[in-house]
């Protein structure tokens, strides 16, 4: 199993986004080291107090000079607020900077009704899917000189570095999603610490719409990766507690309640207690959006998980307040596949 990060860039208790972006630089050279194959950042917006990635490209520019092997990305650049052209460019450029390590990860969010104002977003769109997939497919046939010769973009010129051109994926939590990303021939990544239990039918709908793009953009058959949210520690009971902030932010944005990532002792407080451990196996039918473990009951949910969806690749996120921790629960899930 190959296994990455998709790091938000949190903002510590009392902290900067500066001690935020060292901490995403540290976790990204520490992924390096452990063997993971991708390290992406996300795009949030308006609760840059609790969540400092608000600009992937920037971070992924700093992250090419900080590190040397890994796969840099977005997870993911919200295409709904910005035109095609403008992210061909900006990640044609990054690919300039760091050759053949950058994902070009697109996805889309309706954001608070400020954040949309301020982005210059349209929230009511006639059709959403056939806008979000038109927007991927300009996005795409401007990266691999897809448009025909008698298109008015035709002519349009990116920098490019020497062979390469960054990988392109789309994301999602859904279905459209999903048969956005076969019908275009690119390869998909489903946030399963959104709507887990939609992850089986989304890449079902992958594999039964997905047919290779017609510009090369993607892979010869379908190519999916899961994004889960994991906390591992050496027991399970362990993970279990560091679980609890997971726990906790969720039920706090089910409130509408976002800010910063609560401490274990808050989190327990919040939650009511301790969450009991992962079962290992897990139930029939059981999607969590959030598992726990040690390295070896981490590794045997991650294989069940992925056998059910058939994708051999997982992208990590955590929600854990202390860095160390933080650090810690990588290096173990790494230690979990012998990495």
């Amino acid at each position: 199993m190959n296994l990455s990060i998709v790091d938000l860039a949190p903002v510590p208790d009392g902290g900067t986004a500066t001690e935020a972006y060292e901490n995403t630089v540290e976790l990204a050279r520490t992924a390096e080291k452990l063997g993971y194959s991708r390290f992406w950042v996300a795009e949030h917006h308006g609760m840059a107090d609790s969540i400092a990635s608000t600009t992937p490209e920037t971070l992924i520019a700093y992250l090419a000079s900080a590190i040397d092997e890994i796969r840099i990305g977005s997870g993911t650049v919200l295409l709904n607020h910005y035109q095609p052209f403008k992210v061909a460019e900006t990640f044609a450029t990054l690919d300039a900077l760091a050759p053949g390590r950058v994902d070009l990860g697109l996805g889309r969010a309706t954001g608070i009704p400020a954040v949309d104002r301020a982005l210059g977003t349209r929230r009511q769109k006639r059709n959403p899917d056939e806008d979000h997939a038109e927007k991927i497919d300009a996005t795409v046939s401007h990266l691999y000189d897809g448009f025909p010769d008698d298109h008015p973009y035709a002519e349009l010129q990116l920098p490019r570095s020497a062979d390469d051109v960054p990988e392109v994926w789309v994301l999602g939590s859904s279905p459209s999603s999903a048969e956005i990303a076969g019908s275009l021939g690119l390869r998909y990544c489903f946030a399963g610490f959104i709507r887990p239990n939609l992850a089986e039918r989304a890449f079902e709908t992958y594999r039964g719409s997905f047919e290779p793009s017609s510009v090369g953009a993607g892979p010869d058959e379908p190519d999916g990766m899961l994004a889960m949210n994991v906390a591992c520690a050496e027991t399970d009971g362990e993970a279990a507690r560091l679980r609890a902030t997971a726990e906790a932010t969720y039920e706090r944005m089910r409130r509408g309640d976002v800010g910063r990532t609560p401490t274990v002792e808050d989190a327990i407080n919040e939650f009511g207690g301790v969450p009991e451990p992962t079962p290992n196996p897990l139930p029939d039918g059981d999607w969590p959006r959030s598992i726990s473990g040690s390295p070896a009951t981490t590794t045997d949910l991650l294989e069940q998980l992925t056998d059910r969806v058939g994708v051999d690749d997982v992208i990590v996120q955590n929600i854990i307040a202390d860095h160390d921790d933080v650090l810690r629960s990588h290096e173990l899930i790494a230690n979990g596949f012998d990495r």
